[in-house]
Order: C-alpha cells, then structure tokens, then sequence
C-alpha cells in the first residue's frame, strides 16, 4: 500500500519546493483537504517490513473506513506561525473545535503491555497530551500526561525531564505519579545530544554494561528523531527524521539492542546501515498566502497554530499519517498514532518537540 499513487506525483514535486524560506503559494492540491483514498488492495504493512520483504496482509481498510467519516472536517492548522501571527484564519476554525472526533473505543487490558504494543492495522489510537507547569520547579520542569482522547479518558503515560542531566532526559512511567528511575513504573525514556537535536527512545531495559548471558534484558533502542539543525537562523517550519525498527513477518517490531554507542539506531542511520530499521520524515507543510503561514490539514484534530505542529509519513505513501501533534489549547495537545508506532515511541517523539532546540529554531 506505500505506494505513491499517480495522481500525487504533482503534489510531491510541488513539495520539494518548499525550502524552509520558501513562501511560493502552492497548488490548491497541495491543501489536501480530501483525503485521497489509498488502493485497498496495497498493504499497509509491507512497507515497515524490515529488511524490505513484502508481506501480504490484506485486512485493515474495512476497519478504518467508519472513522473515516468522523475525521472528514477539514480542518486546517498552521505548523509555524509567521511574523504576524494574528492572521490564523481563526475565524474559520472557532466552530471546528468541538468537532474533533474522539477515539475509537480501545481496551487497554495491561497498561505496560498495551503502550508497548504497535497500534492494530487501520485503527488511529487518538490521544490527548497535556502539560502540567504548576508547581515550584514545573516552569523549567513541567510533567506531561497522555490519555486517550476518549469519554473515558485512560490514562496511558506520564513524562517528565530529569533534572540533573547533562543533556535533556525523560522518564516516561505508566504512573502518573511515580516518575522515578528505579520504580518499577518506569517503561522507557527519551535522551537527547548535547545541542538537544538528536533524540532516543529507550525501554525500560538495562544499559549493555549490566547485560545478562543473552541478553534478553538488555534495553531496546524504539525510535530516535533527528531535526534538521538550522544554522543560519532562518525561520520556517522544523523538519525531522524518524528512526525506527522495522516489523517482521508477524507484524511484530524487530529488537533493536545496541551493544554500545556505536550500535545505535542514530549511528546506523548516519551510516546508512538501514537493515531492519525504516525511515520517516515529518509531512511538509504548504505555504498559505490567505493565513500568510505554513499549513497541514490535520482534518479537524489540530485548532492552534504551533511550531509544534506536525505530521510524520513514509515517503512512499504521504497521506497515510503514521503520527501526528499538535496544540488545540495553550498546554493541551492532540496526539494521533497508527501502525506500527506504540504509544510509548509516539509519546517520545511527541516529548522531543517540546525540548528546547536553539539550533533548529
């Protein structure tokens, strides 16, 4: 199914276009605000395959076509707003704000296994983060919560950045309450470089120096995100690399367990040794001359403008949005994940963008 179909050739020319300071007006196309409907017959999951070998599982489409018909508002958001920033269109979305359509209904069975776990072929997992700053130290350490963007409201995870690190560090728990290293809530984190531009998303398992015989309990490397570092100062929107292993034959992800530094999911990436891993980058948002900012159709989930903005494709297949964030209220947040990502990659992914990263802004 990552496939690029016929008709979005155009499209994606047109993209290659818009450099950071690009602020041609684009095609109507470019504003996607149809959705174009992939070839039911393609299969979603042959392009995570690691190693590249395709495999044949056609069943998911039926699955999301009833929420597709909710997600139809179309709604779009600015990814990064210019230097007037009064001029949103916000007049257009006011109304689209109640609009947004809640989650599926998901039964979280076990916490630790259900935000490991891959999100099912063809559901979206629709989830809600806010950040808490209250508190005496929580304006440079604010703690962030994910639950499902649901009536019920499930808590999934709970972050928050380590204060005596040298580089940016998050603990991410599956209690709200119990952030500490050496609880046994404690289901994975995410650490960044010295310039705060290249993160990793660890699990909840031990450092290779204090590995057993085989192994088995050594930390597993999730994902890792790379922003485009923007050295000239330049303004426009962030653009990011996701890293993360890909799936095997059963539709499982494929440990990633580093021996060392030099193993990592950032160094192969570097190194263009991509065996077992895939490749993702954030969509590219289109210049709108009307909001005079750069827009993505995130239909109805996302209502603020924000740097924080995105949405992350394969490119082989730019409308299937493998994840997407972003603001619908000054600390609360709209976060929407598919197959293969986890809640605890999304989580990460999403917790990296709100680090601050002098050399990328």
């Amino acid at each position: 199914m990552f496939q690029v179909s016929g008709d979005k050739k155009e499209r994606k020319g047109k993209k290659k276009a818009a450099a950071v300071m690009s602020s041609e007006a684009e095609d109507d196309s470019d504003s996607s605000t149809k959705p174009i409907k992939p070839d039911p017959k393609r299969d979603t999951a042959s392009m995570f395959q690691a190693g590249g070998d395709s495999h044949r599982e056609k069943k998911t489409k039926k699955k999301a076509l009833p929420k597709a018909t909710g997600e139809q508002s179309e709604g779009e958001a600015s990814e990064s707003p210019p230097k007037n920033s009064n001029k949103k269109g916000k007049g257009k979305k006011a109304k689209k704000k109640e609009e947004r359509p809640p989650s599926p209904v998901i039964e979280v069975d076990s916490l630790e296994d259900f935000v490991l776990q891959p999100a099912p072929q063809g559901v979206t997992i629709k989830c809600r983060v806010t950040r808490d700053k209250k508190g005496m130290d929580r304006g440079l350490y604010p703690t962030y919560y994910l639950h499902l963007d649901n009536e019920k409201k499930v808590f999934l995870l709970a972050g928050r950045k380590r204060k005596k690190s040298k580089t940016s560090n998050y603990l991410i728990s599956i209690d709200p309450t119990d952030l500490s290293r050496g609880g046994e809530n404690f289901i994975g984190k995410l650490r960044s470089n010295l310039m705060g531009t290249k993160f990793t998303v660890f699990d909840n398992g031990v450092n290779p120096d204090r590995a057993n015989a085989d192994w088995s309990n050594v930390r597993q490397e999730l994902s890792a995100v790379v922003y485009e570092t923007n050295v000239l100062g330049f303004k426009g929107p962030r653009k990011m690399t996701v890293i993360i292993p890909g799936m095997n034959s059963d539709n499982e992800r494929v440990p990633i367990r580093p021996r060392n530094d030099n193993d990592g999911l950032l160094t192969r990436w570097q190194n263009k040794s991509m065996d077992n891993l895939i490749e993702l980058h954030n969509k590219a948002p289109v210049w709108n001359d009307e909001t005079q900012s750069y827009v993505l159709n995130f239909h109805g989930r996302v209502t603020h403008a924000s740097v924080k903005n995105f949405q992350i494709v394969h490119s082989d297949d730019l409308d299937y949005i493998v994840m997407q964030f972003g603001r619908v209220a000054d600390d609360a947040f709209t976060m929407d994940y598919n197959y293969p990502l986890c809640a605890v990659q999304a989580f990460a992914i999403a917790l990296s963008s709100f680090d601050g990263k002098l050399a990328c802004e």
